[in-house]
């Protein structure tokens, strides 16, 4: 008999701002809702992980979701894309959370990201605490400003696909296993061109919580801060630097993990993760 994981992929319909999303999202488990955001320039594969833990989907409904124009999540069928300069906006990548949650009808989930996702999770707290319950940034900041420069590397006529994958490469740790920092690399791979450096117009040009990060409100949402001991992008002072401007945020140290905890090292990852999932999860049983 073949062995079946039990995740389930579908595609759901977004309209934001006037057009029409055909979003590719995974999911597993039952209970509280848990929205799991990408890096730049990758997919939910980074997920499968969590996807597949039982003791997660135990409590958790683990959604995995796909960007417009990554993974599964084709560009949208009625609009010239090619005609314009793919930048992803943060005006935009919280409209989509906020619309992803209302399509799937979630009450006030948890969110985690990494990353690019770790920033939107800071963002998310300050403009839209009410839409849900907790959210967890792993290798968050207050800003990445300082490495515009190097924008023009990830998509160059003169320089190899091959770059991307093996600047991540070195981003994860050097004790990660080695399946998992390959696996981790080839799904940086398999991205369309022009989609990583879109993704930086976020991540390093309008993230900025350096004045506000101060007004969100952890009365109003749990926040959570994690930061992986050898990632040098959004180095573990980086994280601390935002967690120490958010009042009442929680700020966590992963030793042994890089910038992709979640998927270059799941295993330890999981050590540091689910302690912040059984508080979330305590916190809402006494509430309900």
């Amino acid at each position: 008999m073949a062995r079946h994981a039990d995740v389930v992929g579908r595609y759901v319909y977004l309209e934001i701002d006037g057009t029409e999303y055909r979003v590719y999202y995974e999911e597993a488990g039952e209970g509280i809702p848990l929205l799991c955001q990408h890096t730049a320039g990758a997919d939910g594969r980074q997920w499968r992980h969590l996807l597949e833990d039982p003791e997660i989907t135990a409590n958790y409904r683990v959604i995995a979701h796909d960007l417009p124009l990554h993974g599964k999540s084709l560009p949208p069928a009625t609009s010239r894309w090619w005609a314009e300069e793919y930048k992803l906006s943060q005006d935009f990548f919280m409209k989509f959370l906020v619309a992803l949650s209302e399509a799937l009808e979630l009450n006030q989930p948890a969110y985690i990201g990494s990353s690019m996702g770790g920033h939107m999770a800071a963002d998310l707290a300050l403009n839209f605490p009410e839409k849900f319950r907790a959210v967890i940034g792993c290798e968050a900041a207050l800003d990445s400003h300082g490495t515009e420069t190097l924008l023009p590397y990830f998509f160059h006529p003169r320089i190899s696909s091959e770059f991307k994958p093996a600047t991540m490469y070195g981003l994860c740790a050097p004790s990660s296993p080695e399946l998992q920092r390959r696996e981790t690399t080839w799904i940086y791979s398999q991205g369309a061109p022009v989609v990583f450096k879109g993704d930086l117009n976020y991540y390093v040009q309008e993230h900025d919580l350096s004045e506000t990060a101060k007004d969100i409100d952890t009365s109003k949402i749990d926040v959570y801060f994690m930061s992986g001991e050898y990632d040098w992008s959004a180095a573990p002072e980086d994280t601390k630097a935002l967690a120490d401007e958010v009042k009442g945020s929680k700020y966590i140290l992963m030793a042994g993990l890089g910038h992709f905890p979640m998927c270059e090292n799941y295993e330890v990852f999981k050590t540091f993760l689910y302690p912040v999932l059984d508080e979330i999860r305590t916190k809402s049983l006494a509430s309900a």
